[in-house]
């Protein structure tokens, strides 16, 4: 035994991903990937259990997909995780680890004898499960399912039912092994249960995107004398009110932020009656300038620039091109926009409610 200083080491970052159905965790985990690898998806691979689920955003890039059929042993983990190494993988996805734990309780259910002695004979192979993730010289990120309920949320006076996930389909207390643990929720956000790095943990909740993984990245490569850097989460500012809001990059794709930017101002304002109230040949406007070559990151970063309804919805109807495209954008930036001016969301004391 000796004793030795405590040092800051360069680390390979294991993250949980753990969220309901349609919470977005397959998508995001490549979003993450993506930073990690400073774009570069050869580095990247994906063990998939979800059914080919990976292959459905091949239009991110071409990253490696390893597919694992039944049964979800922990010994076929393992030997995937293996096959990962010796390609050289620097990010391995497994989506999802629930399968495995599934597989475990299945085979402890079908053990002759005292069910409590049984685990004995499954808590060793869960271990090496485990083990072999963390001592893999790789980047890791671990999906998990939730076990899910419905509460009743109130919207316009109407109860509606939301969908939220509860705990993690994994053996009990496996989130202490993770560096990292992001709950996706429903609608994508992101806030972190479990944060080792001080990079996300009490900063309000944020959509995931290839910035996130950059900036894991960059607090891994940290050397031993630095002192853990405090990295903004996902937070554009626009105006006081919005402080300390989550920026509204989108949840589809990552988007090239080296183009020129399109000012708002650009655009002909109108009122809310007109925006919503008119006809068609009402609303039928000309842009103040020629815009034909104006390109979808273009039009994104201007979407992300406008401060009301009449800007975005302006900005809308000058590029129909785009509609289809950016259309989840466009309804986040006005689901935000509608709650910053909905006098419920805002406190007494001047702050805002929205997290």
């Amino acid at each position: 035994m000796q004793l030795r200083q405590s040092e800051r080491r360069q680390a390979k970052i294991k993250i949980g991903l753990q969220g309901c159905a349609g919470s977005g965790k397959t998508f995001s985990s490549l979003l993450l990937a993506k930073g990690l690898t400073n774009g570069d998806f050869t580095k990247v691979a994906i063990i998939d259990t979800e059914n080919g689920s990976a292959d459905l955003y091949a239009h991110l890039g071409n990253y490696n997909v390893l597919s694992l059929s039944p049964p979800f042993t922990p010994e076929n983990y393992i030997k995937a995780i293996e096959v990962c190494e010796k390609a050289g993988i620097e990010v391995i996805i497994i989506d999802s680890i629930s399968h495995e734990w599934d597989e475990l309780l299945d085979f402890h259910s079908k053990l002759a004898g005292n069910s409590f002695t049984n685990w004995a004979k499954v808590t060793p192979r869960q271990k090496a499960f485990v083990d072999k993730i963390l001592q893999t010289n790789a980047h890791i990120i671990a999906t998990m399912r939730t076990k899910q309920d419905y509460v009743l949320n109130q919207k316009d006076g109407k109860f509606i039912p939301e969908k939220v996930g509860l705990k993690s389909v994994q053996r009990d207390g496996l989130d202490y092994e993770f560096t990292l643990v992001f709950d996706v929720d429903i609608k994508h956000y992101a806030v972190s249960s479990k944060d080792r790095t001080g990079l996300f943990m009490g900063k309000p909740d944020f959509i995931i995107s290839e910035n996130t993984g950059k900036k894991i990245l960059d607090w891994c490569n940290e050397g031993s004398n630095n002192k853990t850097k405090a990295v903004e989460t996902e937070i554009k500012p626009t105006n006081p009110i919005v402080d300390n809001l989550p920026s509204l990059s989108s949840p589809l794709e990552a988007r090239v932020n080296n183009s020129k930017k399109i000012s708002p101002q650009s655009f002909p304002k109108i009122n809310p009656k007109e925006a919503f109230g008119a006809s068609e040949e009402e609303l039928s406007f000309l842009p103040s300038q020629d815009l034909d070559d104006t390109t979808e990151e273009e039009v994104y970063e201007a979407l992300q620039a406008c401060n009301s309804i009449q800007e975005l919805y302006a900005l809308y109807r000058a590029f129909p091109k785009f509609q289809s495209s950016l259309r989840v954008d466009f309804e986040a930036k006005k689901s935000l926009l509608i709650n910053l001016t909905n006098p419920n969301n805002i406190s007494r004391n001047g702050q805002s409610r929205i997290q």
